[in-house]
């Protein structure tokens, strides 16, 4: 294997300037109609054209939650890659890095060099993206820690680490947050000394958009997103003539209605300031009316919360128990952590909401195959959290999968994982900003359509690191894992000029491409369809 860091398209359907980068694609789908005969297939192809700005801009990112252990983690994180800060562990010298994030620590295939060699780059260089050093960070915690007290309260990063970040994080202080006790656990009132005052809804709607603007103004960004990374909330009842359309939700801030939750406040604020919004907790945020303000305004969402550990290997087993024609009857998931975000979701309420966002994980790949489940037929699905202080950030996640398999025989599989907890969520923070920031330079256009648009508000391309991906209203919701890689990858690929990736492989599973790539390693050459400008050949 081959890997570059760089590489250029050379095919008529793509065309490059200085400005932008724009592809033609046949993007080939199939339609189905049913009748008392069974099925007919149709393919139906159409042809899009992608247009991607080249000139990334200034960033920055607000997070609601800052003095948390992901908010906390991100920050300090990206100032140790940012002055290249080693430490010393037991086990020697590390190094910053950005493992865990698909974009910057992940490579893509683009084809095979002229000794049939495949060729590897990096993820993010298939189109221009922002540099996560030089993203501007800020935001809001309802605790007036600087980040270095943050930092060392999370407990997440090594001592000689955070000893060495304490100078760059100290000056950090996050603006005061709403604070509404109905909303999170009780046992979170002691951290609540940063506050926004008073308890007109409308007014810290107001705070908050203007926190916005002065931290877009005062660090001369030419974008802004927020990410809530804070506590779990209970979810918000959704109520016919207060949060059910835009204008129902408008009109319940301004009279301070109590179903209005922060992160839904914070989501609104920032979709007013044309700021995308993504949502890091399992709460509904993102009730009817705030969509609708979303798809209104024109600005990118995306939720709900982060996937990074034992949801995210349940999405693969189920995935291959399915595909592989194995009938999992029970799912039983056992979690016990001992983080602040641990301590909240020992609140029936809260731990409520992260049920919910856990257990809806295996639905489409459950759903897909009839004849393992018949009609209503689910598997058995149990999650359990409990509050351990002792474990801190060291998550344990316990899981059983209990299957039927062939003949009525039953294999049980059993997993023991120990994740912690931050180092697992912070990298897919980075991979959400910077695609939605991708996102943003991104237009399309079929045939049939006069201009360029942008995807639709509900950005479900970063269903790959949320939990309970949303998706456009009528949208099926895919959770396999490996879908949703493939759906990103396939995105960026398309973008910059490549074909989609099929692996079907043909050039190695035919005589016939076998005996023409020996005429043409013979004659010392083999088209490939692109050309490789720079050669930092490793082996992988």
């Amino acid at each position: 294997m081959v890997f570059v860091n760089r590489f250029h398209v050379d095919a008529p359907h793509i065309r490059e300037d200085e400005e932008v980068i724009e592809a033609d694609f046949s993007y080939t789908t199939t339609k189905v109609s049913i009748d008392n005969d069974g099925a007919t297939v149709r393919p139906v192809s159409e042809t899009y054209t992608f247009r991607t700005l080249r000139e990334v801009p200034k960033l920055g990112v607000m997070l609601v939650g800052w003095g948390g252990n992901n908010g906390s983690t991100f920050t300090a994180a990206n100032y140790a890659n940012i002055h290249n800060v080693s430490w010393n562990t037991k086990s020697g010298v590390k190094e910053p890095n950005y493992f865990g994030s698909i974009l910057l620590s992940s490579t893509v295939r683009v084809g095979e060099d002229h000794k049939g060699k495949d060729v590897y780059v990096p993820m993010h260089s298939l189109l221009p993206v922002v540099d996560p050093k030089d993203i501007v960070i800020g935001g809001w915690d309802i605790n007036n820690a600087n980040l270095a007290e943050a930092m060392q309260r999370a407990q997440v990063l090594d001592y000689d680490l955070q000893r060495q970040l304490i100078a760059h994080l100290e000056s950090l202080v996050p603006l005061p947050s709403i604070y509404y006790p109905d909303f999170i656990a009780a046992n979170q009132s002691e951290r609540a000394n940063n506050v926004l005052g008073g308890s007109d809804k409308n007014a810290h709607l107001e705070q908050i958009r203007r926190d916005i603007r002065e931290f877009k103004r005062t660090n001369g960004v030419d974008r802004v997103i927020v990410v809530w990374t804070a506590n779990t909330e209970r979810f918000a009842e959704v109520i016919p003539g207060v949060n059910d359309t835009a204008n129902n939700l408008l009109l319940a801030i301004r009279s301070s209605h109590s179903e209005i939750s922060p992160s839904t406040l914070f989501a609104v604020a920032s979709i007013l300031e044309g700021a995308p919004y993504i949502n890091g907790s399992p709460q509904n945020t993102f009730i009817p009316g705030c969509v609708q303000l979303a798809e209104q305004e024109g600005v990118f969402i995306g939720g709900d919360d982060f996937k990074s550990g034992q949801t995210k290997m349940k999405s693969v087993m189920v995935d291959f128990l399915v595909s592989a024609g194995i009938k999992p009857t029970s799912i039983v998931s056992y979690n016990h952590l001992g983080n602040n975000d641990g301590k909240n979701l020992s609140a029936p309420s809260q731990f409520r909401s992260k049920e919910i966002s856990k257990s809806n994980v295996v639905d489409d790949m459950v759903h897909s195959n009839q004849i393992l489940y018949k009609e209503g037929e689910e598997p058995d699905h149990v999650v359990v959290i409990k509050y351990v202080p002792a474990v801190a950030d060291s998550k344990r996640a316990m899981d059983e999968y209990t299957s039927e398999i062939f003949m009525g025989g039953i294999n049980t599989i059993v997993m023991h994982n120990t994740c912690e907890d931050s180092l697992l969520a912070t990298p897919l923070i980075f991979d959400l900003i910077l695609l939605c920031e991708l996102s943003c330079r991104i237009t399309y256009k079929t045939e049939d359509m006069n201009k360029f648009e942008h995807f639709h508000p509900v950005l479900s391309l970063l269903s790959y690191m949320l939990k309970a991906p949303m998706v456009p209203n009528g949208a099926p919701v895919v959770n396999a894992l490996f879908k949703q890689r493939q759906c990103i990858e396939n995105l960026l690929r398309v973008c910059s000029g490549l074909p989609v990736e099929n692996d079907l492989r043909l050039e190695h599973r035919t005589h016939a491409s076998s005996r023409r790539r020996k005429i043409m390693n013979g004659n010392g050459t083999q088209e490939v369809s692109h050309r490789i400008l720079a050669h930092d050949d490793k082996s992988l």
